[in-house]
Formats: structure tokens, C-alpha cells, sequence
């Protein structure tokens, strides 16, 4: 099977080229490697991927917002199934750089629905967000909940991708999921999230920022549960029967949450991270920031039910692997 992956650069996308790659597929991977953070941790995940099997793995250096640009790299090209990792990510950056979402996550997801209707693909995944539902005061949030009121630009365009997938799915019938994923972290992850900061700055020796008093909860998801979820769905796509689908399509349309389903709170989390590093934290002490949340958690009845789903890795579990791995990465 041929799987085109976008984003195949970025922390979720290269985990799940290697899971691909490693069960027998080839995969298509697309990135524009920009500089949202070093890039170098980009190339650094492509080798790491070329080494499982740079025969079966063809990288394509483009921005999928550019459909022409889309087209003449895969023109030809045969593409069974989409896996839409690609997004420009950050609640925070969305305050500073709107622009810059309206084009990755709005034209190009839009850009990769016209694709996916005129290759006839059997099923694409694509990545939503746990920050749709915004300020929501019921936990855990279910996929079956109205989430109407974003607090960020970038939750506003992840909402906005599902409803697009919606009409697709109506109009072409094309099979559509959408997975709403909650705190992704592990090895390979992403220098802009809270655990890669507060892992360089604790071993640095220097104060971490921490909000709203600590008074937050998130539902933390290691990459190895992550990846299972997506490939389950992945091999399940939405039947065009009429049925209800999670989320409450009728058509070949479903939404999921991927997420731990344990909401842990931040002082928690940190206190676990101090102790597989091995050093107490500075505090630094910081308001509230525009666009964030209080909570999530992620009510994965759903996806629990239809694809038997079940995260297994606690954070006292993952956290100290992605400090091991970070001391490995940085030479500490």
C-alpha cells in the first residue's frame, strides 16, 4: 500500500513513516521543513526514517498549500491512502502569525481534500485538534459535544478543517477521518511544547514558566499510543452506509479523540519530570496566557469502541524515556 503522509518531517508524521515503513508499506512523505522550530530536528527525523527503508520512502520538499506544486511532484504518482499531519501548529504563534495558518491549515487542508476527491483515495486522516473545544467546563470533552467557541485562531482553523471534511465527505462521499489529538509528547517531539522547555531549562538549571498558578490539567498522550490509534484508523475507514458515524456524521465522515483519557495536573507533571531528571525546578510564575485552556481530557469512548484503542503509557512511564532520549540527542 502507498501512503502519502504530510507533515512526514514533524513529530507525528516521522513516528508514523516509520511505523509505516516498518509494517511493509511505502510511504510518500511531503514537509516544507520551514523554521516554526530548528529544522535540523527535521532532517535529523527524515535520516532516521531513510534508515528503515529509504527505498520505500520518497520525500518530497514542498508546501502541500501550494496545490501546483502538490500536483507536479505527485503527478503520476499512485496514492491509496492520506494520512494529513501537516499544519502549521502553536495556540500561541497563531496570536502572533494568522496568516500563517490561514494558509497551511485552511488553504491547504483544502488543497488535500481536492486531491484526495480527484485520486480517489480509499481513506484520508487528517489531524484535528483537542484545542476545539475550546473553554468547554464538561470534562472529558466527547466527541459527541458542540465545540463552537474556539479561544484561538488555531483552534478556529482545526474546526474549520472538520467542517470542510464534512461537506467533502456529502458532496464526493470520499471516506473522511478526522482525529483530534490531546498533548502529544515523547521522543523526536517538538521543542516548542511545555515538556521539551521544561526539560532544556530544569537541566540548564534555569527557572521554567509556569501558568496560571499551576492551577492546569492536561491529557497527556505518549507517541507510541498515538501511533497505534492513527494506523488503527487508518485501516478502518468510515463505511458510506448512513449510519452514525462518532461525531455524528451520516456520511463517510468520523471524528475521534486520541488521548490518554487521564487528565494530569501540571505540578504533577512537572514533578515527575523533575525526578527523571534527576533536579528540582525553578518556578517562574506567569499569568494566565491569551488562548490557552484550564483543562482537557479526552473521553475516547468512541474510538475505544469502534477500533478497540487503549493507550497503555502512563506519563511515570514516558516522561523519563523522553529525558533519556533528550540527554542522548543533545550529548548531555
Amino acid at each position: 500500500m502507498q501512503v502519502l503522509v504530510t507533515g512526514a518531517a514533524g513529530f507525528i508524521g516521522a513516528a508514523l513513516s516509520e511505523r509505516l515503513l516498518a509494517r511493509g508499506d511505502t510511504v510518500i512523505g511531503i514537509d516544507s521543513l520551514n523554521d516554526y522550530y530548528d529544522p535540523r530536528l527535521k532532517h535529523a527525523r527524515l535520516e532516521r526514517i531513510a534508515r528503515i527503508d529509504g527505498a520505500r520512502f520518497h520525500f518530497h520538499h514542498l508546501d502541500f498549500a501550494d496545490m501546483a506544486a502538490l500536483e507536479e511532484a505527485l503527478d503520476g504518482v499512485q496514492v491509496d491512502r492520506i494520512v494529513h499531519l501537516g499544519a502549521q501548529a502553536g495556540v500561541r504563534y497563531s496570536l502572533e502569525n494568522p496568516a500563517a495558518y490561514v494558509q497551511s491549515n485552511l488553504v491547504g487542508h483544502a488543497n488535500m481534500l481536492e486531491f484526495a476527491r480527484h485520486r480517489g483515495v480509499e481513506h484520508m486522516v487528517y489531524a484535528s485538534s483537542s484545542s476545539v473545544y475550546g473553554g468547554n467546563d464538561k470534562v472529558p470533552f466527547s466527541v459527541d459535544d458542540r465545540a463552537d467557541h474556539p479561544v484561538s485562531l488555531y483552534a478556529a482553523t482545526k474546526k474549520a478543517d472538520e467542517l470542510m471534511s464534512e461537506t467533502y465527505a456529502h458532496l464526493y462521499r470520499i471516506p473522511l477521518t478526522g482525529l483530534r489529538f490531546f498533548t502529544v509528547y515523547g521522543d523526536w517531539g517538538r521543542p516548542d511544547m511545555a515538556y521539551w522547555i521544561f526539560t532544556k531549562k530544569i537541566l540548564a538549571g534555569e527557572p521554567i514558566p509556569v501558568f496560571h498558578g499551576g492551577e492546569m490539567w492536561r491529557d497527556f498522550t505518549h507517541i507510541d499510543d498515538i501511533i497505534a490509534g492513527v494506523l488503527a484508523v487508518l485501516d478502518h475507514a468510515p463505511a458510506d452506509d448512513g449510519a452514525v458515524k462518532a461525531g455524528g456524521s451520516v456520511k463517510p465522515h468520523a471524528l475521534y479523540n486520541i488521548g490518554n483519557h487521564r487528565s494530569e495536573k501540571l505540578l504533577d507533571f512537572i514533578a515527575v519530570l523533575e525526578s527523571a531528571c534527576g533536579v528540582k525546578a525553578a518556578i517562574d510564575w506567569q499569568p494566565m496566557q491569551p488562548g490557552d485552556v484550564v483543562r482537557t481530557y479526552a473521553d475516547i469512548a468512541a474510538i475505544q469502541r469502534d477500533l478497540g484503542y487503549q493507550p497503555t503509557t502512563s506519563i511515570e512511564q514516558g516522561l523519563p524515556r523522553f529525558v533519556q532520549w533528550y540527554r542522548e540527542y543533545h550529548g548531555l
